[in-house]
C-alpha cells in the first residue's frame, strides 16, 4: 500500500545526499515537538493502493511552521482526482483557528456535464468531508470552505472536444488536539483519503462504509 512519504530517488546522490539529510535532520531538531510528532505521523500513515500521497513544497507565509502533501487517485497510468493537504501549526495559537494546529486542503476532480447540473451537488460534497471525518471519529473546530463547479465549452477548432466539467472543494478545520497538543494527522490524513475517493468514484473501501454515496463514473480519468 502506498505510504505517504513519498518516492524515493532513483538517481545516486552520494556525499551530496548525505549531506542534504544531515541538514534536513538537523532543521527537524529545531521544530516544535508537537508539529515534529504530528508531521512524523502523516509520514507513517498508510493509505489504500489506489491513492498515491508524496511531500509538496508547502505554503510559507500562512504559519510558523507548515508541512504538505499532494496526492492522486490512480487507476493504471491515469489520474481520477488529485488534491493537496496542508498542516499549518502556530506554537502561540491563533484566534481564528481556535487551535495551534489547522489543515488545509484542496480536491479536484472532473465530472459528467449531468452530475455537475445537479443543484444539491455543492451540499453533497461538503457533505462527503464532513461526514469523512465523522466516520473515523474526529471532531473538529471552526470548519470553513467552498465547493465550486466549473464547466468549459468548446468552440471553432476546438469543437470536436466534448464539454468538460469540474468540481473543486476547497477547505481548512481545526482539528482536535491530543495528548501533549498533537492532533491524529494520520486519522485526519486517512478521512482526506476518504474524501478524495469518493469523490474520484471508487468504490466504499470496507463492509463499513457500504452506505457512501460516490460519484459516477465520469467520462474519463485525465492523463498523468
Amino acid at each position: 500500500m502506498a505510504a505517504a512519504q513519498g518516492r524515493l530517488s532513483d538517481g545516486a546522490g552520494g556525499m551530496d545526499e548525505a549531506k542534504d539529510t544531515e541538514k534536513d535532520r538537523r532543521e527537524a531538531d529545531t521544530l516544535p515537538l508537537p508539529f515534529r510528532a504530528a508531521v512524523d505521523a502523516l509520514k507513517a500513515a498508510r493509505l489504500r493502493p489506489q491513492i498515491e500521497v508524496e511531500p509538496t513544497p508547502p505554503p510559507k507565509r500562512l504559519a510558523p511552521y507548515a508541512y504538505a502533501l499532494e496526492a492522486a487517485v490512480v487507476d493504471g497510468d491515469e489520474d481520477l482526482a488529485d488534491g493537496r493537504l496542508v498542516l499549518l501549526h502556530d506554537p502561540a495559537g491563533h484566534e481564528a483557528w481556535q487551535g495551534t494546529f489547522r489543515l488545509v486542503t484542496l480536491v479536484r476532480a472532473e465530472l459528467e456535464p449531468e452530475m455537475a447540473a445537479d443543484p444539491l451537488l455543492p451540499e453533497v460534497c461538503w457533505s462527503w468531508l464532513t461526514g469523512a471525518l465523522q466516520t473515523r471519529g474526529l471532531t473538529c473546530g471552526e470548519p470553513s470552505g467552498t465547493v465550486t463547479r466549473a464547466s468549459s465549452h468548446y468552440f471553432g477548432g476546438l469543437s470536436a472536444r466534448p464539454a468538460a466539467s469540474q468540481i473543486e472543494i476547497r477547505a481548512s478545520w481545526t482539528p482536535r488536539e491530543g495528548l501533549g497538543g498533537v492532533p491524529d494527522t494520520a486519522a485526519h490524513l486517512a478521512s482526506w483519503c476518504d474524501l478524495l475517493a469518493q469523490v474520484a468514484g471508487l468504490p466504499p473501501a470496507g463492509p463499513g462504509d457500504a452506505s457512501v454515496v460516490t460519484l459516477p463514473q465520469r467520462r474519463g480519468p485525465q492523463s498523468r
